[in-house]
């Protein structure tokens, strides 16, 4: 295990790395470089960190892990910086939203046998150290990208680190991890702050689009507050990947187009029929080992509903996973998600509800 951690960038991720880390493993000495002493001294302050003012990273000598927590063309510069600070034994890491830059820059400076690439996909609009969490990374997988030049018993050792911090690791390729986030999170942005720029750009004068605009319209367009540089970053260094997924999108948006053009009635259902289908089963998790044993229950929206349902399954000794509220008013009751930890609790939780006359899908 880790005796010694350092951490550059104590913003939203990294300081949710920091607090996560603080909470399972409280002897393992964090020290951290951040450009905002603000950020130092709130740290600081809760324990997280065990400097109390801005330090050089030449006192990142001696860590076994040094954790590159900015956006990621400062963790690409960042390694040069490093590299003669740092002893043979220390294993460096990122949590950089796009990894076969970050990964080719290891390559080239020399430290591929140090570097383990890392990205908890875990996040929000919100930004800065005030707004991390020692639970931002519970049950969230975290992407782990090893070149192979990494001993084998350091990659597994890093991987229990992650799990012991309570996310979930998963190995993938830089290529494979930069093309999969490209589609579910860099796309899904750029759609994001398109949809707003719509709205905002074509709007009557009574701001009307933007007076109603709510539901539905405020969900998918939330992440469209999160740190523009930060998307700038992405943008510039997953260009590739961006460009060719952004091309697999118009093409789908042109048949929705040619659809409602045509007034293809079968065609328009089938396009949202195969959306819901696939939409539904996101849970699933097909291409990879690990499964997600959940399920949906109708509640009436009135005050400490969640606290009910969770003492009827705490009394039946029901470990709940995760519980979660669908943000959605489109239906008449609100509704809850609930995640187990196997089959077998959720069927009991399932029958256990259904006995206290809710309703479950």
């Amino acid at each position: 295990m880790y005796e010694k951690i350092g951490i550059i960038g104590l913003g939203l991720i990294g300081g949710s790395v920091a607090r996560s880390i603080h909470k399972r493993y409280p002897d393992i000495d964090i020290i951290a470089v951040d450009s905002d002493s603000s950020n130092i001294d709130v740290a600081y302050t809760d324990g997280v960190i065990s400097n109390d003012v801005s330090v050089s990273l030449e006192m990142l000598n001696g860590c076994d892990l040094i954790m590159l927590c900015a956006p990621v063309k400062t963790n690409v510069a960042l390694l040069s910086d490093i590299k003669p600070i740092i002893n043979d034994d220390c294993l460096i890491t990122d949590v950089s939203s796009v990894k076969a830059v970050i990964e080719q820059a290891v390559s080239d400076i020399g430290l591929s046998s140090q570097f383990i690439g890392g990205h908890p996909m875990a996040g929000s609009e919100k930004t800065g150290y005030i707004n991390s969490t020692d639970t931002l990374l519970e049950n969230a997988y975290y992407l782990i990208t090893n070149n192979g030049a990494v001993d084998s018993d350091k990659v597994k050792d890093f991987e229990d680190f992650i799990a012991g911090i309570g996310a979930i690791p998963l190995e993938m390729t830089p290529s494979q991890h930069d093309y999969v986030t490209g589609g579910i999170s860099h796309i899904p942005h750029i759609i994001s702050a398109g949809l707003v720029n719509f709205v905002m750009n074509n709007d009557d004068d009574k701001h009307s689009m933007k007076t109603v605009a709510a539901g539905g319209f405020k969900d998918i367009t939330r992440i469209s507050s999160s740190y523009p540089v930060m998307w700038q970053n992405i943008c510039l260094t997953n260009k590739d990947k961006i460009l060719e997924l952004l091309t697999c999108y118009c093409n789908e948006l042109d048949k929705f187009r040619k659809a409602i053009e045509a007034e293809d009635s079968e065609a328009i259902v089938k396009l949202f029929s195969d959306a819901k289908e696939y939409r539904d089963s996101l849970n699933i998790n097909e291409g990879f080992a690990v499964k997600i044993y959940d399920f949906y229950l109708d509640v009436p929206d009135e005050t400490g509903i969640i606290a009910k349902v969770a003492t009827i399954l705490a009394d039946n000794n029901l470990n709940i996973r995760n519980i979660g509220i669908i943000n959605n008013r489109e239906y008449r009751d609100g509704a809850l998600r609930i995640e187990m930890y196997d089959d077998k609790s959720r069927a009991k939780a399932i029958n256990v509800l259904k006995a206290n006359n809710y309703t479950v899908y």
